[in-house]
């Protein structure tokens, strides 16, 4: 679905991007075997929208001339006339995208239509059709009105629409000529058939590149992925270094990215600090149109839903970074790829108050919270390498909707990690760290909290303590393991709980229940280095123990 307005041209973008990066990587000398054109019909309210400069400034810029957009110029939205709200030259405004624009085409005019597409298809450029059109075609009194734009017409003006149209037919019934003339099965039929043909030829040609072709369209993963996935796990283990998730991020990327062709990463302008470009990627451009990274600019909404775009397309699984505060630029886009069901990996580092000296405005508190609301919407938050990479794992091998990853700024000490923990990581929730007996106290923590919780724990326990840590990179995966897992690792008789996270303090009351106690936050954060913010906010070893000690 194109969803709220403005998403459908971002994800014709996305649609169009998609042919021409397969086209660069897979088309040789005779063999056009990617090589089709995206339409889409946008009106006064989808160029409103912000998101519509967004992508189509980067539609220009990068030449996608196979890209046909209809614009309705109506001039009616739901609230009337557009001329107080919506006064721009638009023509002009595509000219400065660098967009070819034809205007002044007659929208009810099926011969001006076809010239029109015509000359689109030769242009080098991605083209704005400007269609002048009237809304409410046909009605003698509600044409051009904004009555027409969302309300039933009524039974004396769809007499009178009938009259003026002369169109004698009964509702619902379609003339034989008209049904004919909208079948495009046929014209389809004769077109599939032809490629088909192209694809033998191209398949002897280049059996290699033909064979991955239709790996990719089919959305499988390539034959080694398993070992692949078993080599990269293996060598997280063998991991002493200290780093930030985001840095553990670039490692598992720098393993993944050059074994999976269609992994397409991307950053709204933050690459640097998202750590999101793996080694030998390349950036997408104009004169590297096989790159296989691609810098949006500062465009997180119009970065979101253009990966939906190319997800729906086929043939990559792309993920793009930004700031975790900056999700909620783009969070309906995100909610458009839970709803469509499309595997896209949103990288948002910076996680917490964690980040330090940039202050409260970039300091996401509520965010974490509102991506768990999102249904279909797998969010992780990975405490060290290991636990990273098999979310970056878990979301590639995700079919079923998104995935979103988050990551740390500031380093985060190493876990130790047993296979059976590696397995049971895969499952949402598991037991990090446990006393020798069983446990009478429990703390649930995420991501840089799980080094705190497991320091704490351990000093407890020395005290005569018996807590054990459950380490929770996500919630939404540990929800659906079987009841008997869940207890085993929360067992319902253990009521003194405590979770741990740096963020809103919402998710976790089903988890600790009546009895138990979040710490997180409930209020926005400070501009300080990152150890003095969480202190300020009791997330530190001490104040942990205190509460898990004051639990009776």
């Amino acid at each position: 679905t194109t969803g709220p307005l403005g998403q459908g041209l971002a994800n014709a973008v996305g649609m169009a991007l998609a042919e021409k990066m397969l086209a660069a990587h897979f088309n040789r000398e005779g063999h056009p075997i990617v090589d089709h054109f995206t339409y889409a019909f946008a009106g006064d309210g989808c160029l409103m929208e912000g998101v519509s400069h967004e992508v189509c400034a980067l539609a220009g810029t990068w030449n996608l001339n196979k890209l046909i957009v209809f614009w309705d110029d109506n001039k009616i939205s739901i609230d009337g006339n557009v001329s107080d709200w919506f006064t721009d030259d638009t023509a002009k405004r595509f000219e400065a995208y660098h967009w070819h624009v034809i205007r002044n085409v007659n929208g009810h005019d099926s011969e001006a239509i076809k010239e029109a597409i015509v000359e689109a298809r030769q242009s080098d450029r991605p083209t704005l059709i400007c269609c002048n059109t009237a809304i409410g075609f046909g009605s003698p009194n509600k044409a051009k009105t904004a009555s027409s734009h969302g309300s039933p017409l009524g039974a004396e003006e769809i007499v009178l629409t009938r009259q003026q149209l002369n169109w004698p037919y009964a509702p619902f019934e379609i003339p034989k000529e008209i049904y004919e003339a909208y079948d495009a099965k046929k014209k389809g039929d004769v077109f599939e058939k032809e490629w088909e043909v192209r694809f033998v030829a191209y398949r002897e040609a280049y059996p290699d590149l033909a064979l991955e072709l239709l790996r990719r369209s089919a959305r499988q993963l390539t034959a080694n992925w398993e070992k692949l996935c078993q080599e990269v796990i293996e060598k997280t283990l063998k991991n002493t270094d200290k780093m930030a998730t985001r840095k553990a991020s670039q490692v598992i990327l720098n393993n993944l990215g050059p074994a999976l062709p269609e992994l397409l990463g991307g950053s709204a302008d933050l690459t640097e600090s998202n750590l999101t470009e793996w080694k030998g990627a390349h950036s997408f451009t104009e004169k590297n149109q096989d790159g296989r990274y691609i810098h949006y600019g500062v465009r997180e909404f119009g970065m979101s839903a253009i990966m939906n775009g190319m997800s729906l397309h086929g043939g990559f699984i792309p993920y793009g970074g930004t700031f975790l505060v900056f999700y909620t630029y783009a969070a309906n886009a995100v909610r458009m790829a839970a709803i469509m069901k499309q595997r896209v990996i949103f990288v948002y580092s910076h996680d917490s108050i964690g980040l330090g000296e940039d202050g409260p405005t970039h300091q996401p508190v509520e965010q974490l919270t509102a991506l768990r609301a999102v249904p279909n919407l797998s969010v992780w938050r990975p405490c060290d390498l290991v636990e990273t990479a098999v979310a970056w794992i878990s979301g590639i091998e995700r079919k079923e909707g998104p995935m979103a990853l988050i990551l740390s700024r500031q380093a985060v000490p190493v876990q130790t990690h047993t296979t059976a923990q590696v397995e049971q990581i895969k499952r949402g929730g598991y037991v990090i760290f446990d006393c020798e007996n069983a446990p009478d106290r429990i703390i649930i923590a995420t991501g840089s909290e799980v080094g705190l919780a497991i320091e704490a724990a351990k000093q407890l326990n020395q005290r005569g303590k018996r807590v054990r840590v459950v380490s929770m990179p996500s919630i939404d995966v540990f929800e659906r393991q079987d009841e008997a897992y869940r207890k085993a690792v929360l067992p319902p008789t253990v009521k003194k709980r405590v979770a741990v996270e740096a963020g809103s303090r919402l998710p976790w009351y089903r988890w600790v229940g009546d009895e138990g106690v979040v710490i997180g936050l409930d209020r926005y954060g400070d501009s300080a280095p990152a150890e003095q913010v969480f202190a300020e906010c009791g997330l530190t070893i001490d104040h942990i123990m205190q509460v898990v000690e004051s639990l009776n």
